[in-house]
């Protein structure tokens, strides 16, 4: 039996875009939410977004101006790790092995062997994760897709030593708050980002060869069926975001040229051009 009333805070780490939005929907289920940032700036830039979400859900008539109120104060923005107490945790911090294991053993250590270990990672192996973290039976993968609370899907990947149960609780607990499940295998990149990293190198490739412009790769995508084009859709996930996925992606796969990170999206991040967050990208949003 799944006892989900286990489950009251959840502790998400890393304020940028993916930690926000996990934040907003874990507020929107009613759990209590402590969203922990090294960057006070980035804690208040994820407040801010977090309000206006709450705003746009109350202007469009899907919850009331109590709900929201009531739900926004059920959150706590902190820089002190130490206030990161919770049942489950949520990573969604920086793509680096080395760093999301020194969190995850700080963490063993303030909330002891019963807390969840949760990893927002897109394309680190779990297995990877968990292998130096005590009680790594408790370590699992819980990837949501940018924007978090407007994507219904979230991949659900347990590591080789991952319980099941803890798989199932989370999985129970994620379709609670209303979205979709599946259940991934361990493998670089998991379902979505394996499949979709060629819809972007393969643009890219194509835009370094000079058989197209980006803006013409995207209108005649989003003509086929796509909803957004690759550009568009790499300047809204991050290029930064997209870059580091798919050099992480590389390396797991023991450099496979298919998988090869593409010089201009190397051009773009050196020249902080992110996307939508820093108003520029392959268009320009200033």
């Amino acid at each position: 039996m799944i006892d989900l009333s286990r489950i009251q805070t959840i502790g998400i780490a890393g304020a940028g875009t993916m930690g926000t939005g996990i934040a907003q929907v874990c507020l929107q289920a009613g759990y209590k939410v402590i969203l922990f940032d090294l960057n006070p700036h980035m804690l208040t830039k994820a407040k801010q977004s977090i309000e206006k979400g709450f705003d746009k859900l109350v202007e469009k008539g899907k919850i009331s101006a109590e709900a929201s109120q009531k739900a926004f104060s059920q959150i706590v923005f902190t820089e002190d790790i130490l206030q990161v107490k919770a049942e489950l945790v949520i990573e969604a911090i920086i793509e680096k092995l080395e760093i999301k294991h020194s969190f995850f053993k700080q963490m063993a250590e303030i909330n002891g062997p019963s807390c969840i270990l949760a990893s927002n990672t897109s394309s680190i192996p779990m297995t990877q994760i968990a292998a130096q973290i005590p009680h790594p039976e408790r370590v699992l993968g819980i990837h949501f897709f940018n924007p978090a609370p407007v994507m219904k899907l979230v991949e659900i990947i347990a590591g080789v030593a991952t319980n099941p149960q803890i798989a199932l609780l989370c999985k129970e607990l994620i379709n609670g708050m209303g979205k979709t499940c599946v259940m991934a295998k361990d493998a670089p990149g998991f379902i979505v980002n394996r499949v979709a990293r060629h819809f972007y190198v393969e643009s890219l490739k194509a835009l370094e060869e000079n058989i197209a412009t980006y803006e013409d790769m995207d209108e005649l995508l989003e003509a086929s069926g796509f909803k957004m084009g690759p550009f568009k859709l790499m300047d809204l996930i991050g290029v930064d975001t997209n870059f580091s996925v798919t050099s992480s992606m590389y390396q797991l796969f023991h450099q496979d040229s298919k998988f090869r990170p593409s010089r201009i999206q190397q051009q773009k991040v050196d020249a902080g051009q992110h996307g939508r967050k820093t108003g520029k990208g392959f268009y320009s949003y200033e």
